[in-house]
């Protein structure tokens, strides 16, 4: 791979983590997306912007607008449903099964609707897939409890992964229609549009919620979620430049090594697991979700 690749894959990843650390810190994940999603409209917007001018405001086709609010609308539900998984469960298990999710539906819906097959390195990167989701959710456990250890948190963490499937499947086709810079700033302006929209909504509920019960507001650093957001947007460009210098075959493998830097941060510093065998486990189940990642990229 050359190096100038590795390099933006592997730095993405690390600002998408630490982007993830932020929000699962932030006291209400929520609000932190919303204004770290606002923060990156408000730069990349009008950057995009007088670049369209610049370049002779070439014609947007209606089909790439429609699709870029469609985009902005599933980022919007992706973002509701990973807070309400930060804020029930650990980033150490949230996080993988988020990101392995996604893979494995576009392995399904191709199989099912598209009626494409797998080679053998595809079915060991389902099997490795699997095997690792399900060593990080158990769901065994819930057969001997009553739901307890986070179980809401694995089922609102595999919808963010389906929603991650959704919106990528509607970029693909999006993005065809203008500049990719262009369709960036597109989805980025709707996406903090609804997201703003909603959070509004649901701190409104909280907020008549904590009058009755007396449950205090959360504490929360807009600075904070800010400088999140500009991580996000820079992990985001990092991986658009990516792209257009090297395969999906070498980037896409890189790219999910951040599942692992999730478990592990959230493993040992900020100290999810119970203790050490568990920290590992958590660990061994995330690389396994990256291998299969891997397999499905290769095959």
């Amino acid at each position: 791979m050359d190096p100038f690749v590795f390099v933006l894959v592997a730095g993405a990843a690390v600002l998408h983590v630490t982007w993830n650390v932020l929000l699962k810190t932030a006291g209400d994940p929520l609000r932190a997306a919303a204004v770290g999603m606002a923060t990156a409209a408000a730069v990349l917007c009008p950057t995009a912007l007088i670049a369209w001018f610049a370049v002779g405001r070439p014609p947007i086709p209606t089909e790439t607008l429609v699709l870029s609010v469609v985009s902005g609308l599933l980022e919007a539900i992706y973002f509701a449903f990973l807070a309400a998984a930060y804020r029930r469960g650990d980033l150490s298990v949230v996080y993988p099964l988020a990101r392995g999710t996604a893979p494995l539906l576009a392995v399904g819906i191709g199989i099912v609707l598209l009626k494409e097959t797998l080679g053998p390195i595809g079915l060991l990167g389902v099997g490795a897939l699997l095997v690792g989701l399900l060593s990080l959710q158990r769901p065994w456990r819930y057969l001997r409890a009553s739901g307890r250890e986070g179980g809401g948190a694995a089922g609102f963490a595999i919808l963010t992964g389906i929603m991650i499937a959704a919106y990528s499947a509607v970029d693909r086709v999006g993005v065809r229609g203008t500049e990719a810079w262009i369709y960036a700033g597109l989805i980025w302006a709707s996406g903090a549009t609804f997201l703003w929209a909603y959070t509004w909504f649901y701190r409104r509920q909280a907020a008549n919620r904590a009058a009755i019960d007396g449950t205090p507001d959360p504490a929360f650093s807009v600075r904070r979620a800010a400088f999140g957001g500009l991580i996000t947007l820079s992990a985001y460009l990092m991986i658009l430049v990516a792209f257009t210098v090297a395969p999906l075959t070498a980037v896409a493998p890189l790219r999910e090594s951040a599942i692992v830097l999730a478990s592990g941060w959230g493993s040992f510093r900020l100290r999810e697991a119970a203790d050490r065998p568990e920290a590992l486990r958590r660990l061994a189940a995330a690389a396994l979700v990256v291998v299969g990642a891997i397999l499905l990229a290769l095959d």
